[in-house]
Protein backbone atom coordinates (compact mmCIF):
# COMPACT_ATOMS: atom_id res chain seq x y z
CA UNK A 1 0.00 0.00 0.00
CA UNK A 2 2.66 2.32 0.78
CA UNK A 3 4.97 1.61 -2.55
CA UNK A 4 1.39 2.86 -4.48
CA UNK A 5 1.22 5.75 -2.34
CA UNK A 6 4.25 6.58 -3.32
CA UNK A 7 4.05 5.83 -6.65
CA UNK A 8 0.79 7.69 -6.78
CA UNK A 9 2.94 10.83 -5.67
CA UNK A 10 5.44 10.43 -8.06
CA UNK A 11 3.46 10.30 -10.56
CA UNK A 12 1.66 13.72 -9.15
CA UNK A 13 5.29 15.46 -9.16
CA UNK A 14 6.35 13.99 -12.84
CA UNK A 15 3.06 15.71 -14.21
CA UNK A 16 3.40 18.58 -12.30
CA UNK A 17 7.08 19.38 -13.42
CA UNK A 18 5.67 18.31 -17.02
CA UNK A 19 2.99 21.35 -16.96
CA UNK A 20 5.41 23.91 -15.42
CA UNK A 21 8.62 23.07 -18.28
CA UNK A 22 5.65 22.97 -20.68
CA UNK A 23 4.95 26.34 -19.47
CA UNK A 24 8.29 27.83 -19.29
CA UNK A 25 8.25 26.51 -23.06
CA UNK A 26 5.73 28.07 -24.05
CA UNK A 27 6.31 32.10 -22.28
CA UNK A 28 10.28 31.44 -23.90
CA UNK A 29 8.71 31.11 -27.32
CA UNK A 30 5.91 33.87 -27.30
CA UNK A 31 7.80 36.22 -24.82
CA UNK A 32 5.91 39.79 -25.36
CA UNK A 33 3.39 38.29 -27.60
CA UNK A 34 1.83 36.24 -25.12
CA UNK A 35 -1.47 38.60 -24.21
CA UNK A 36 -3.20 37.70 -21.00
CA UNK A 37 -7.29 37.99 -20.90
CA UNK A 38 -6.89 39.88 -18.00
CA UNK A 39 -5.02 42.60 -19.55
CA UNK A 40 -7.43 43.10 -22.38
CA UNK A 41 -9.46 45.81 -20.56
CA UNK A 42 -7.59 48.05 -17.65
CA UNK A 43 -6.75 51.69 -18.27
CA UNK A 44 -3.65 53.51 -16.03
CA UNK A 45 -4.02 56.91 -15.16
CA UNK A 46 -1.08 58.74 -14.49
CA UNK A 47 -1.14 62.41 -13.09
CA UNK A 48 1.53 63.09 -10.20
CA UNK A 49 0.75 59.60 -9.23
CA UNK A 50 -0.82 56.00 -10.83
CA UNK A 51 -4.05 53.98 -10.65
CA UNK A 52 -4.96 51.19 -12.22
CA UNK A 53 -8.38 50.61 -13.37
CA UNK A 54 -10.87 48.09 -14.99
CA UNK A 55 -12.47 49.72 -17.70
CA UNK A 56 -15.88 49.55 -16.18
CA UNK A 57 -14.79 51.49 -13.50
CA UNK A 58 -12.91 53.96 -15.71
CA UNK A 59 -16.12 54.39 -17.17
CA UNK A 60 -17.50 54.99 -14.72
CA UNK A 61 -15.34 57.62 -13.10
CA UNK A 62 -14.99 59.72 -15.86
CA UNK A 63 -18.89 60.11 -15.88
CA UNK A 64 -18.66 61.05 -12.07
CA UNK A 65 -15.99 63.64 -12.93
CA UNK A 66 -17.89 65.20 -15.72
CA UNK A 67 -21.01 65.18 -14.11
CA UNK A 68 -19.51 67.26 -11.51
CA UNK A 69 -18.27 69.41 -13.42
CA UNK A 70 -22.16 69.95 -15.52
CA UNK A 71 -23.34 70.83 -11.89
CA UNK A 72 -20.96 73.66 -11.33
CA UNK A 73 -18.59 72.13 -8.06
CA UNK A 74 -15.45 72.61 -7.12
CA UNK A 75 -12.69 70.01 -8.13
CA UNK A 76 -12.27 69.35 -4.21
CA UNK A 77 -15.92 67.87 -4.60
CA UNK A 78 -14.85 64.97 -7.18
CA UNK A 79 -12.34 64.11 -4.87
CA UNK A 80 -14.93 63.36 -2.43
CA UNK A 81 -17.32 62.03 -4.86
CA UNK A 82 -14.90 59.50 -6.52
CA UNK A 83 -13.57 58.67 -3.02
CA UNK A 84 -16.77 57.52 -2.14
CA UNK A 85 -17.81 55.41 -4.76
CA UNK A 86 -14.47 53.60 -4.23
CA UNK A 87 -15.28 52.53 -1.16
CA UNK A 88 -18.83 51.72 -1.43
CA UNK A 89 -19.18 49.92 -4.91
CA UNK A 90 -15.31 50.22 -6.23
CA UNK A 91 -16.28 52.38 -8.60
CA UNK A 92 -18.78 49.33 -10.42
CA UNK A 93 -22.29 50.17 -10.83
CA UNK A 94 -23.33 47.07 -8.50
CA UNK A 95 -27.22 46.08 -8.60
CA UNK A 96 -26.77 44.86 -4.63
CA UNK A 97 -25.46 46.04 -1.97
CA UNK A 98 -26.40 46.18 2.34
CA UNK A 99 -30.47 45.91 2.69
CA UNK A 100 -31.55 47.73 -0.16
CA UNK A 101 -28.20 50.05 -1.35
CA UNK A 102 -27.34 49.62 -4.89
CA UNK A 103 -25.20 51.44 -7.79
CA UNK A 104 -22.03 53.18 -7.74
CA UNK A 105 -22.38 54.66 -4.07
CA UNK A 106 -24.69 52.09 -2.76
CA UNK A 107 -27.57 54.86 -2.25
CA UNK A 108 -31.11 53.35 -0.82
CA UNK A 109 -34.39 53.91 -2.36
CA UNK A 110 -35.62 53.21 1.07
CA UNK A 111 -33.70 56.65 1.96
CA UNK A 112 -35.08 58.06 -0.35
CA UNK A 113 -32.69 58.46 -3.20
CA UNK A 114 -34.90 57.53 -5.51
CA UNK A 115 -36.09 54.29 -7.23
CA UNK A 116 -32.99 51.40 -7.86
CA UNK A 117 -33.55 52.08 -11.54
CA UNK A 118 -32.83 55.76 -11.05
CA UNK A 119 -29.82 55.13 -9.06
CA UNK A 120 -28.01 52.44 -11.20
CA UNK A 121 -28.55 55.06 -13.82
CA UNK A 122 -24.59 56.59 -12.86
CA UNK A 123 -25.37 60.01 -14.19
CA UNK A 124 -28.49 60.12 -11.89
CA UNK A 125 -26.54 58.94 -8.83
CA UNK A 126 -23.74 60.93 -9.05
CA UNK A 127 -25.82 64.11 -9.37
CA UNK A 128 -27.82 62.89 -6.01
CA UNK A 129 -24.37 62.75 -4.50
CA UNK A 130 -23.28 65.88 -5.53
CA UNK A 131 -26.36 67.68 -4.50
CA UNK A 132 -26.65 66.24 -1.06
CA UNK A 133 -22.57 67.39 -0.66
CA UNK A 134 -23.56 70.93 -1.57
CA UNK A 135 -25.71 71.18 1.53
CA UNK A 136 -23.06 69.84 3.76
CA UNK A 137 -22.15 73.07 5.59
CA UNK A 138 -18.54 73.51 5.46
CA UNK A 139 -17.65 70.49 3.10
CA UNK A 140 -15.03 71.79 1.49
CA UNK A 141 -12.84 72.67 4.57
CA UNK A 142 -13.34 68.89 5.52
CA UNK A 143 -11.39 66.24 5.04
CA UNK A 144 -11.85 63.49 2.05
CA UNK A 145 -13.77 60.75 4.78
CA UNK A 146 -15.44 63.32 7.02
CA UNK A 147 -17.01 65.12 3.90
CA UNK A 148 -18.22 61.81 2.29
CA UNK A 149 -19.53 60.51 5.90
CA UNK A 150 -21.98 63.61 6.43
CA UNK A 151 -23.55 62.57 2.70
CA UNK A 152 -23.13 59.00 3.23
CA UNK A 153 -23.96 58.05 7.04
CA UNK A 154 -22.06 55.07 6.74
CA UNK A 155 -21.33 52.68 9.77
CA UNK A 156 -17.18 52.79 8.84
CA UNK A 157 -16.45 56.85 8.62
CA UNK A 158 -13.15 56.73 8.42
CA UNK A 159 -13.18 53.93 5.49
CA UNK A 160 -13.03 57.03 2.66
CA UNK A 161 -9.85 58.64 3.17
CA UNK A 162 -7.98 55.54 2.46
CA UNK A 163 -9.20 56.49 -1.62
CA UNK A 164 -8.14 60.13 -1.00
CA UNK A 165 -4.99 59.72 -3.13
CA UNK A 166 -6.55 57.85 -6.10
CA UNK A 167 -9.29 59.96 -5.95
CA UNK A 168 -6.64 63.26 -6.27
CA UNK A 169 -4.98 61.38 -9.20
CA UNK A 170 -8.16 60.56 -11.13
CA UNK A 171 -9.23 64.05 -10.54
CA UNK A 172 -6.27 65.59 -12.01
CA UNK A 173 -6.44 63.55 -15.18
CA UNK A 174 -10.20 63.57 -15.79
CA UNK A 175 -10.61 67.26 -15.22
CA UNK A 176 -7.56 68.03 -17.76
CA UNK A 177 -5.09 68.54 -15.60
CA UNK A 178 -2.74 66.40 -16.89
CA UNK A 179 -1.56 65.83 -20.78
CA UNK A 180 -2.22 62.34 -21.87
CA UNK A 181 -2.74 61.03 -18.72
CA UNK A 182 -5.52 58.32 -19.10
CA UNK A 183 -4.54 55.09 -20.88
CA UNK A 184 -6.60 52.48 -22.06
CA UNK A 185 -6.47 48.90 -23.21
CA UNK A 186 -9.56 48.02 -24.71
CA UNK A 187 -9.55 44.40 -26.02
CA UNK A 188 -9.73 43.28 -29.97
CA UNK A 189 -13.17 43.07 -30.24
CA UNK A 190 -15.23 46.51 -29.83
CA UNK A 191 -19.02 46.79 -28.72
CA UNK A 192 -19.89 49.03 -31.16
CA UNK A 193 -19.05 50.46 -34.67
CA UNK A 194 -19.93 52.95 -36.94
CA UNK A 195 -22.44 55.20 -36.89
CA UNK A 196 -23.95 53.45 -33.65
CA UNK A 197 -20.59 54.52 -32.01
CA UNK A 198 -20.35 57.56 -32.92
CA UNK A 199 -23.95 58.29 -32.14
CA UNK A 200 -23.23 57.01 -28.64
CA UNK A 201 -20.25 58.88 -27.79
CA UNK A 202 -22.19 61.94 -29.15
CA UNK A 203 -25.09 61.31 -26.45
CA UNK A 204 -22.87 60.66 -23.94
CA UNK A 205 -20.44 63.40 -23.80
CA UNK A 206 -23.62 65.63 -24.07
CA UNK A 207 -25.02 64.20 -21.03
CA UNK A 208 -22.14 63.88 -19.11
CA UNK A 209 -20.18 67.25 -19.98
CA UNK A 210 -23.69 69.21 -21.08
CA UNK A 211 -21.90 70.07 -24.57
CA UNK A 212 -24.01 70.38 -27.69
CA UNK A 213 -24.10 67.51 -30.04
CA UNK A 214 -21.34 67.46 -31.52
CA UNK A 215 -19.97 66.90 -35.49
CA UNK A 216 -20.29 63.07 -35.72
CA UNK A 217 -20.28 60.71 -39.14
CA UNK A 218 -20.07 57.04 -39.14
CA UNK A 219 -16.25 57.23 -38.67
CA UNK A 220 -16.41 59.61 -35.70
CA UNK A 221 -17.03 62.98 -34.09
CA UNK A 222 -14.83 66.48 -33.36
CA UNK A 223 -15.50 67.44 -30.27
CA UNK A 224 -14.73 71.52 -30.35
CA UNK A 225 -12.32 72.54 -27.23
CA UNK A 226 -11.84 76.26 -25.85
CA UNK A 227 -8.22 75.61 -23.61
CA UNK A 228 -5.81 72.70 -23.80
CA UNK A 229 -7.49 71.75 -20.00
CA UNK A 230 -11.18 71.57 -21.55
CA UNK A 231 -9.76 69.52 -24.51
CA UNK A 232 -7.97 67.12 -21.97
CA UNK A 233 -11.10 66.67 -20.26
CA UNK A 234 -13.11 65.25 -23.30
CA UNK A 235 -9.55 63.64 -25.09
CA UNK A 236 -9.47 61.47 -21.57
CA UNK A 237 -13.55 61.07 -21.25
CA UNK A 238 -13.58 59.57 -24.85
CA UNK A 239 -10.63 56.81 -23.80
CA UNK A 240 -12.38 56.75 -20.92
CA UNK A 241 -15.48 55.11 -22.69
CA UNK A 242 -13.41 53.54 -25.01
CA UNK A 243 -14.27 50.03 -24.40
CA UNK A 244 -18.39 50.49 -24.24
CA UNK A 245 -18.40 52.97 -26.78
CA UNK A 246 -15.91 51.54 -30.11
CA UNK A 247 -13.15 54.12 -30.30
CA UNK A 248 -10.47 53.04 -32.27
CA UNK A 249 -8.34 56.42 -32.06
CA UNK A 250 -8.07 60.16 -30.17
CA UNK A 251 -6.37 62.91 -31.19
CA UNK A 252 -5.85 66.05 -29.05
CA UNK A 253 -3.28 68.83 -29.66
CA UNK A 254 0.15 66.78 -31.35
CA UNK A 255 -1.08 63.61 -29.46
CA UNK A 256 -2.74 60.53 -30.30
CA UNK A 257 -4.47 57.31 -28.20
CA UNK A 258 -4.95 54.32 -30.57
CA UNK A 259 -6.99 51.10 -29.12
CA UNK A 260 -4.32 49.65 -30.95
CA UNK A 261 -1.60 50.70 -28.64
CA UNK A 262 -3.35 51.33 -25.85
CA UNK A 263 -1.07 54.33 -24.68
CA UNK A 264 -0.58 58.04 -26.24
CA UNK A 265 2.03 58.80 -28.28
CA UNK A 266 3.49 61.69 -30.89
CA UNK A 267 0.68 62.14 -34.14
CA UNK A 268 2.01 62.06 -37.51
CA UNK A 269 1.91 65.08 -39.50
CA UNK A 270 -1.20 65.47 -40.87
CA UNK A 271 -2.88 63.30 -37.97
CA UNK A 272 -2.77 66.45 -35.78
CA UNK A 273 -5.93 67.56 -33.93
CA UNK A 274 -4.23 71.13 -32.94
CA UNK A 275 -6.16 72.54 -29.66
CA UNK A 276 -8.95 73.94 -31.15
CA UNK A 277 -10.50 70.29 -31.36
CA UNK A 278 -10.69 66.93 -30.39
CA UNK A 279 -11.14 64.19 -32.10
CA UNK A 280 -12.57 60.46 -32.09
CA UNK A 281 -12.22 58.35 -34.61
CA UNK A 282 -14.75 54.60 -34.15
CA UNK A 283 -14.13 51.33 -35.65
CA UNK A 284 -15.89 51.09 -38.85
CA UNK A 285 -18.97 48.73 -39.59
CA UNK A 286 -17.87 45.29 -40.98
Amino acid sequence: MRVRSRAVVAAGVAVAVVALLGIWFVVRQLGPHLTLPLASRTCTVQADGRVVLGADQMANAATIAAIGMQRGMPEQAVVVALATAYQESHLKNIGHGDRDSVGLFQQRPSQGWGTAEQIQDPRYAAARFYAALKKVKGWQGMRVTEAAQRVQRSAYPEAYQKWADESQVLTRALLGDATGAVACTVGPTPTMRGAAAAAALTRGLTLDWGLPEAAADPTGLAVPASDARNGWRYAHWLVSHAGDHGVKRVRFGDLEWTARQGTWAKARGDDRAGTGQVLAEVFADV
